[in-house]
C-alpha cells in the first residue's frame, strides 16, 4: 500500500482514494501530507543509480571494446543511418557532415538532425581508427550490426529503402544458395529494382550480372 501511495504522489496524481484517513491513523504529520498533494514528479533514487550505473557500462565498452559499443550503438539506437553516407570512407562522410553542420539546427527536419547525430558518431569511430566492412549478402544481418575481422559489417536494413521486411527476405533467400544474377535476387528475396540498382551502385553486388541468361557470340 505505501508503494501505491508512494507511486501515485512521484508521477503528480495525489493521494489516492482513502489513503488520506490511511496516513493519519498511521500517525503521518500534516505537513507531510499536504507535500504529497502538491508534488508534481519525483525521481526516485533507484532510477537514479540504475541511470548511473548504466552510463558507467556504457562508458566502459566505448573506451575498452569500441567495435562492440559502434556495433550495439548503430543497431540499437541510430535512427538515420545510411550506408551510402556512412560507409564509403571518411571523406566521403565529410561531404555531407559538412552540409549538415552549414544548416539551421532550428530549421533541421527531425530525420535531418538524427542524420547529423549519426554522422557524428561514425566520424568518431573512423578517428578512432576503426573501419567498416563492405555488407557481403551472404553473411550481413538484417538488422544488427556485426563484428568480422576486426571490423564492423552493417545490417541490410542500413542500406537506403531496404525496409525490415524486405531485409529479412534477402537474409533468409542468401541461406539457400548463390544468387546466379541480380534478377535472381530480385525474384528470390522480393527485392525492388530501385534498390537492387542501387546495391548494384555501391559495389554490394559485385560483378553479378543482370541475368542467368547466357549469351553467345559465334564467328562467322
Amino acid at each position: 500500500r505505501s508503494f501505491k501511495i508512494m507511486e501515485a504522489v512521484r508521477k503528480g496524481r495525489g493521494l489516492p482514494e482513502g489513503a488520506e484517513e490511511e496516513m493519519k491513523a498511521a500517525g503521518v504529520p500534516e505537513w507531510y501530507i499536504g507535500s504529497c498533494e502538491k508534488i508534481k514528479y519525483m525521481f526516485p533514487k533507484a532510477h537514479a543509480v540504475a541511470y548511473v550505473m548504466m552510463a558507467w557500462r556504457v562508458a566502459w565498452f566505448k573506451l575498452y571494446h569500441p567495435l562492440a559499443y559502434y556495433a550495439a550503438f548503430f543497431s540499437i539506437r541510430a535512427k538515420a543511418f545510411n550506408y551510402e553516407i556512412m560507409c564509403q570512407g571518411e571523406p566521403h562522410l565529410e561531404q555531407t557532415l559538412k552540409v549538415l553542420r552549414s544548416m539551421d539546427k532550428n530549421a533541421m527536419s527531425a530525420n535531418e538532425q538524427n542524420l547529423l547525430r549519426d554522422c557524428r558518431l561514425v566520424e568518431e569511430m573512423y578517428e578512432r581508427g576503426l573501419e567498416f566492412m563492405p555488407i557481403d549478402i551472404y553473411r550481413a544481418d538484417a538488422t544488427r550490426f556485426q563484428i568480422i575481422d576486426g571490423k564492423i559489417m552493417p545490417s541490410l536494413t542500413s542500406i537506403d529503402g531496404m525496409g525490415e521486411n524486405a531485409a529479412k527476405q534477402l537474409q533468409e533467400a542468401a541461406k539457400k544458395g548463390e544468387f546466379l544474377s541480380q534478377q535472381a535476387i530480385k525474384d528470390r528475396a522480393k527485392i525492388s529494382g530501385t534498390v537492387l540498382a542501387k546495391m548494384s551502385d555501391m559495389g554490394i553486388l559485385g560483378d553479378l550480372p543482370q541475368t542467368s541468361q547466357l549469351t553467345f557470340d559465334f564467328l562467322k
